[in-house]
């Protein structure tokens, strides 16, 4: 015999992995309990608890624990706005169950009770239709083990095109581009750390810029003043540039490159005096940090939580860098940061959440009128 609470929770765990897009999270050191995960949903995370729980004082230390779990998640993730749904099949305490904003608690004994449920009805509003089961038990569990494993198997195939190896054609082009402009500054003009042949190659002099030299947004991503300035670049370029084209795709890939490089510019323009010279491929690559970082953060199922470790420990020191360092043009740091974030909230990844599209679009559609205005009009 199948016992009724076990296909209980596999039915719960089945339709939030199917139906609701949620994703199993690997935790050490629990039992008899179900961690998913859907960033974009209106549970962030959702608990099934199979453990038997007999009084209060079982429910407060349960309770205590996950709370100390997510605290732990939160850290790794930097998701502070998680909000987790407990689902408890077992348990026999039913007053006083934690119902605040981040961390609620619902008692669920049989289907009828998922589906009436206030809390699941309220934010999932097509659970009525989708949590029917006609078979029963050992061919039900078949059919949701079958689909459960049907639809890791998507998901692993999607993990796999995502982490496979490709060439970094765009990257190797960008790079080859920037070597050539930096050898024909010696060939044609007077060097990289020349005023003037770095004015005539596009750089961002904002006096010119303002005045209708609009190319300059763009061209100045591919000029370096010295060697060092090109090497660290580069470097940084290939580096980073490798995981984004790998990502995002090639295309997407290009458009978050060009937006990254004109924000930065146009930070530039806006917050610089009218009388710096300013030329890197800076604000692209924080264009890609920032493009990484919205991926690691929304895609973490994918990759893991150790992206958001490495990135965001590398964007503070290079912020604090060009805070502290003279010459360094950290406004284009900042567009080109916030940019590329934002730009890949545009184009999203795969079948993305529209409304996180369409709000990446919104703000920036925004942000690109708002820094035109600053350093353009005003």
């Amino acid at each position: 015999m199948i016992d009724e609470k076990e296909l209980l929770s596999m039915k719960i765990i089945h339709y939030f992995i199917v139906n609701e897009n949620y994703n199993p999270i690997v935790i050490k050191g629990i039992s008899d309990e179900v961690w998913l995960e859907n960033k974009n949903s209106a549970y962030s995370i959702i608990r099934i608890v199979t453990k038997h729980i007999h009084n209060k004082e079982q429910y407060e230390y349960d309770m205590l624990k996950t709370k100390h779990i997510a605290r732990q998640i939160k850290r790794k993730t930097f998701d502070f706005s998680m909000n987790i749904l407990s689902i408890y099949v077992d348990n026999f305490y039913s007053d006083d169950l934690n119902q605040d904003s981040k961390f609620t608690s619902i008692n669920i004994n049989n289907d009828e009770e998922f589906k009436s449920n206030k809390y699941i009805l309220d934010n999932y509003k097509d659970v009525k239709e989708k949590f029917k089961h006609e078979l029963s038990d050992f061919d039900l569990v078949r059919k949701l083990t079958l689909e459960i494993g049907s639809k890791n198997i998507t998901e692993s195939e999607k993990r796999e095109r995502i982490m496979k190896n490709k060439k970094p054609i765009i990257t190797i082009i960008i790079l080859l581009l920037n070597i050539i402009v930096f050898a024909l500054m010696y060939i044609l003009g007077k060097g990289s750390e020349d005023t003037r042949t770095l004015i005539n190659f596009g750089a961002n002099y904002a006096s010119l810029t303002k005045s209708g030299d609009y190319y300059r947004l763009i061209t100045s991503a591919f000029l370096h003043i010295g060697v060092l300035h090109l090497l660290l670049n580069m470097y940084s370029l290939y580096i980073i540039g490798t995981q984004i084209e790998y990502f995002y795709g090639k295309i997407k890939y290009i458009i978050i490159y060009l937006f990254s490089a004109i924000m930065g510019s146009l930070f530039t323009v806006a917050l610089s005096s009218s009388n710096v010279v300013s030329a890197g491929a800076s604000g692209a690559i924080f264009g890609l940090l920032g493009a990484l970082l919205y991926f690691g953060y929304n895609y973490r199922g994918y990759i893991g939580n150790s992206i958001l470790g490495q990135v965001i420990p590398v964007v503070i020191l290079n912020l604090f860098i060009g805070f502290t360092t003279p010459g360094i043009g950290n406004a284009a740091h900042i567009g080109g940061l916030v940019g590329g974030y934002l730009i890949s909230m545009a184009l999203g990844f795969d079948k993305e959440n529209k409304s996180s599209k369409i709000n990446g679009i919104i703000i920036s559609i925004i942000l690109t009128i708002f820094m035109i205005y600053i350093g353009f009009i005003k």
